[in-house]
């Protein structure tokens, strides 16, 4: 039994109700008593009967009677249903910008992070919201996963199982803890709400270092550790992180519309914000230009998320079954052993990548990174091999940081 009991009787509902299911589910128990509020939640763990109450007296009607007038709550089937989740968006709306839905569709196909660099207006923020709708629908264990971090954190009240990969984007003004978690009793922060998901963060430099640099650990291991005198506690961090910003404090550096009002200092001191490690972090810099009026006035709509999702459907089966048997899910998580074993280079391609970190100056795990976004845009294209036109694409992914902050 849970729930928190009010001096008039009602039983309120409290976090973590699903966990709780689970675990006495493990411990072998078959009924669990939750309330009301948190029926919905509880009730799609299968083998335990779940019970809502709303009183003490209703708990205590069900004990004395051995629950024989009660009946367990049960989940409507569509709230179940993970292969067709409630998209409310479509990437077909979307106007224009071929070359930024096709870095995002690598993106989604292989996990990797994106960041987009573009003055006011031209879509950055539409195109982030439509990226859960192009990610494979997530699995049962996934869709748990992600429904016990926001039963944890009292998001759940009054719902069922989340279905939806999580799209989260907080504010610029977001403290460290918001976004890392924290708390007497850490609870899970921004980062561990995106798991599974995406982790929208525009305005980047306008984030605070402290909190922005609290993202390179997750990025790179996957989890978020808390520790407090008492305890550690380790939340998932299993996310694509997906980075907006101008070019310039006021938004128009290099942009053909309108001129650019701010000084080479104040350029160099906004784009400094970012620290190169975490741009190293990032696997795909893609620039995002204004629209022109063609294609403003485009009515035709693109091609939409259904098609773009099954393609990455079925680069992300072919990734799976390569990495079958390890805790690796998508090229993103590759290790350097990984790299190794599964992206082969002809000399055609040594010599491509060869020219590339001469001239652009890529650091080793820039080189990796680009190696594993090649992996990704050849299984998108269902090669076994890396091509030229593969690394070369992947390269291209990397250029408009040096171009920026070179």
């Amino acid at each position: 039994m849970t729930g928190e009991l009010s001096l008039d009787g009602s039983v309120r509902p409290v976090n973590g109700a699903l966990p709780m299911t689970l675990r006495a589910r493990e411990d072998g128990k078959e009924r669990m008593l939750v309330p009301t509020a948190n029926a919905r939640e509880a009730a799609v763990v299968t083998g335990i009967e779940t019970y809502a109450v709303d009183t003490l007296y209703d708990a205590a009607s069900m004990l004395e009677t051995d629950f024989a007038a009660a009946e367990p709550v049960q989940p409507a089937p569509e709230e179940l249903d993970l292969a067709h989740p409630p998209y409310g968006e479509d990437l077909a709306d979307v106007k224009g910008q071929p070359m930024a839905k096709r870095a995002l569709e690598v993106a989604a196909a292989g996990g990797h992070n994106v960041i987009m660099v573009g003055p006011p207006g031209s879509g950055k923020t539409m195109l982030a919201r439509r990226v859960p709708t192009i990610m494979p629908p997530m699995s049962l264990e996934e869709a748990l996963e992600v429904t016990k971090l926001y039963s944890i954190s009292g998001k759940l009240r009054g719902s069922s199982l989340v279905r939806t990969r999580p799209y989260r984007a907080p504010h610029h003004t977001v403290s460290e803890a918001g976004l890392v978690g924290g708390g007497t009793t850490p609870t899970p922060g921004e980062i561990s709400l995106a798991h599974r998901g995406v982790l929208f963060m525009d305005e980047l430099p306008e984030f605070a270092r402290g909190a922005l640099e609290a993202l390179r650990q997750p990025m790179e291991d996957g989890f978020v550790t808390i520790s407090r005198a008492q305890a550690a506690y380790t939340y998932p961090a299993g996310l694509m992180v997906i980075a907006a910003m101008n070019p310039c404090p006021c938004g128009h550096h290099g942009d053909s519309g309108k001129t650019c009002t701010c000084t080479p200092h104040q350029i160099r001191k906004y784009l400094a914000r970012i620290s190169g490690p975490l741009l190293d972090r990032i696997d795909i810099h893609i620039e995002v230009p204004r629209l022109t009026p063609d294609e403003l006035e485009q009515f035709a709509p693109g091609e939409s998320s259904v098609a773009i999702r099954e393609r990455i459907c079925a680069a992300r089966r072919v990734q799976v079954e390569r990495l079958a048997g390890t805790d690796m899910h998508c090229n993103a998580n590759m290790t350097a052993a990984a790299v190794r074993e599964f992206c082969h280079l002809s000399h055609d391609v040594t010599s491509l990548l060869r020219a590339a970190v001469d001239q652009f100056g890529l650091s080793a795990r820039a080189y990796e990174r680009i190696l594993k976004v090649s992996r990704t845009i050849a299984d998108l294209e269902g090669a076994d091999g890396l091509a030229v036109h593969h690394v070369a694409e992947a390269v291209q992914y990397r250029t408009l940081d040096r171009k920026l902050w070179a």
